[in-house]
Formats: structure tokens, C-alpha cells, sequence
């Protein structure tokens, strides 16, 4: 008899591991977030990603490669994206088709060299990926400009980019740039860029959320004034949401030095990986089912919520005529 209940208990014990087990399965696929399956070829497409010698960038580019695509990787050290180049040939990628190039978008004179060079090299691009980034900087510190670091690293330096390369992008049969936002960027309270700027207004949070509230709104705006131009336009701009990712770019020292060692294995659990982290922008980037689709924002390769400045026609056209006066463009 007491055999038997040994064995129901041991039974019940098993049931309950497999319960719990399966549980945490599906909890973990959940965070995982929506995948980008769709069977997609890119030989022949030139495509830029910056930062990209490490986490969602670095990603980005070997699904680009792997797919066939020529990538230029835009980095601020030239060591460390040589360094992506050889962990990505240890997964398949053909290196001929991999280039690491200089773009600090903290230096908008470094961008403008880039778009120099880039000229003589390539004469279209079919994808661009505004991914570098900087996250929870613990306190204010300004660029070469003299802008908020986090404001030019995450926004102004993009939108420099993008407009430079706008030749090249018109140029390629179908164009797509995608904007890397944040789902904080629901928490944005001003994409004033005066105020964004403003040593006394900086906020770890809350200059973060800004600067990704202005990728999204970017991309409205951006969208809008290229149709305005061109009712055929076939260059598609969106902004997406990666996910809660495991990354660098964190840069508070508490966090990479302690929460990161005591709690890694949770850390892992609860957030997505880079891989997991790059499905929507490639998502962005090359589904066909966003074929003529501009303007919008996406989140685990599906729309996503956004902040109601996102139907702010005003909010939108302000923050663009401010952003080419802070990158001394010329309206065109």
C-alpha cells in the first residue's frame, strides 16, 4: 500500500514539474513576440544599418546577408564592427558582401563624411535601418553639435542621415528606411527640440521616451512631404518597436555591472534576445505585405499602439522644420 502512494506521489511530483514546465514554456515564447517567417529574397539589395556591430543591429545584418543583401554596417569604431564581421561568418554570412564603415551619428560632420564616401560606392540603397542607439543615460552630456547625446544619437542623427541619403533611396526601385523606436515612447511628454536639449530638462526616462516619439513622428511626416513631392513615390518609411531587449545599450553602470550579474537568468527569462529583437524591423524592412505602406508603426510584425501626437498634423510638421534647422538642412 504505501508503495502505491509513493508512486501516486511521485506520479503528482512529475505531473506538476511538466505543469510548471509547460507553463514557462509558453510564457517564454509569448515574450519572444511575433517572428518574421515570410520566405524573402534580397540578392541585389544594398541595405545600411547602423549601429550594428552588436545586439538588434548586428542581427539585422546577418538576416540581411543570409538573405542575400550587400550591408553596409555604420558603427562609431571600426574594431569592434571587424570583430561583428567574423561572428557573423561563423553563422554562414558571405563576408565579400559585408562593409564596415565609419558614421558616428553623435558627429553630424562624421555623418556628412560618410554620405561623401557612400556616394562613389553605391548609386541607390534599398533599405535603410535607423537603428543606433543609446538608452538611459545617467546623466546629461552634450555632442560635438552641442546637442543632448541622447536626442542626437537616437533622432537628429538619424534624420540627418535620412535626409542626406534621400538621392539614393529615390534612386532604388523601391526605397524602405525603418525608424528602431521604443514602445516608451508612449511616455513622451514633448518633441519641442528647445526643450529636449535643455541640460535643465534632462531626465533618464524622459529624454529617452522623446527622442523615440520623434522617430515615430519622423516617419509621419516624413512620408507626408514625400508624397507632396511625388504622389509615385516608392520610398516607404515606418518606425517599429523592437521589444524589451537584452542589449548594450543601457548605459547606466549599476545595471551592467550589478543587476545584470545577480540577475542575469531572470533578465533573459523576461526579455527578448537580439534575434527576437530584430524580427519586426526586418519585418519593416523587407515584408511584402507592407508593400506601399508608409508612415506607420509597427510592434511584433503588426501595428502597434502610438501616442496620440501621432495624429497631430501640427506636432508632426513642427518637429521636422525643427530638425532641419538643428541639422542646418535646407528646406527643399
Amino acid at each position: 500500500m504505501e508503495e502505491v502512494e509513493e508512486g501516486w506521489d511521485s506520479l503528482a511530483v512529475a505531473s506538476g514539474v511538466v505543469a510548471v514546465a509547460f507553463v514557462l514554456f509558453m510564457v517564454r515564447r509569448w515574450i519572444k513576440g511575433g517572428q518574421f517567417t515570410e520566405k524573402v529574397n534580397a540578392k541585389g539589395k544594398v541595405a545600411l544599418v547602423t549601429g550594428s556591430n552588436s545586439g538588434i543591429g548586428r542581427q539585422i545584418v546577418k538576416e540581411l546577408n543570409l538573405k542575400g543583401a550587400k550591408v553596409y554596417m555604420l558603427v562609431r569604431d571600426i574594431g569592434r564592427g571587424n570583430e561583428a564581421v567574423r561572428w557573423m561568418a561563423k553563422y554562414g554570412c558571405d563576408i565579400t558582401r559585408l562593409f564596415v564603415r565609419i558614421c558616428d551619428l553623435n558627429d553630424f560632420e562624421s555623418v556628412k563624411k560618410f554620405v561623401n564616401d557612400f556616394d562613389k560606392e553605391e548609386d541607390h540603397v534599398d533599405i535603410l535601418i535607423n537603428n543606433a542607439g543609446c538608452m538611459f543615460n545617467p546623466r546629461y552630456s552634450a555632442t560635438k553639435d552641442g546637442y543632448e547625446t541622447v536626442c542626437q544619437t537616437n533622432y537628429l542623427g538619424h534624420f540627418l542621415l535620412t535626409d542626406l541619403l534621400l538621392p539614393k533611396l529615390e534612386a532604388a526601385p523601391a526605397a524602405r528606411v525603418v525608424n528602431v523606436s521604443s514602445k516608451l515612447h508612449l511616455r513622451a511628454d514633448t518633441v519641442d527640440l528647445d526643450v529636449m536639449n535643455k541640460k535643465s530638462e534632462y531626465g533618464v526616462m524622459k529624454s529617452y521616451a522623446r527622442s523615440k516619439l520623434a522617430s515615430v513622428l519622423h516617419a509621419v511626416e516624413f512620408t507626408k512631404r514625400l508624397r507632396r513631392r511625388s504622389s509615385g513615390t516608392k520610398v516607404l518609411i515606418n518606425s517599429c518597436h523592437p521589444g524589451a531587449v537584452n542589449t548594450d545599450l543601457v548605459r547606466i553602470p549599476f545595471y551592467r555591472n550589478v543587476l545584470k550579474k545577480v540577475f542575469g537568468v531572470f533578465i533573459w527569462f523576461f526579455m527578448k534576445t537580439d534575434q527576437d529583437g530584430a524580427q519586426t524591423p526586418l519585418y519593416c524592412a523587407l515584408s511584402k505585405k507592407l508593400e506601399g505602406v508608409s508612415g506607420k508603426y509597427f510592434a511584433d510584425c503588426g501595428e502597434g499602439e502610438v501616442h496620440p501626437f501621432f495624429y497631430d498634423a501640427d506636432k508632426a510638421e513642427v518637429l521636422y522644420n525643427q530638425s532641419l534647422e538643428y541639422c542646418k538642412i535646407e528646406p527643399q
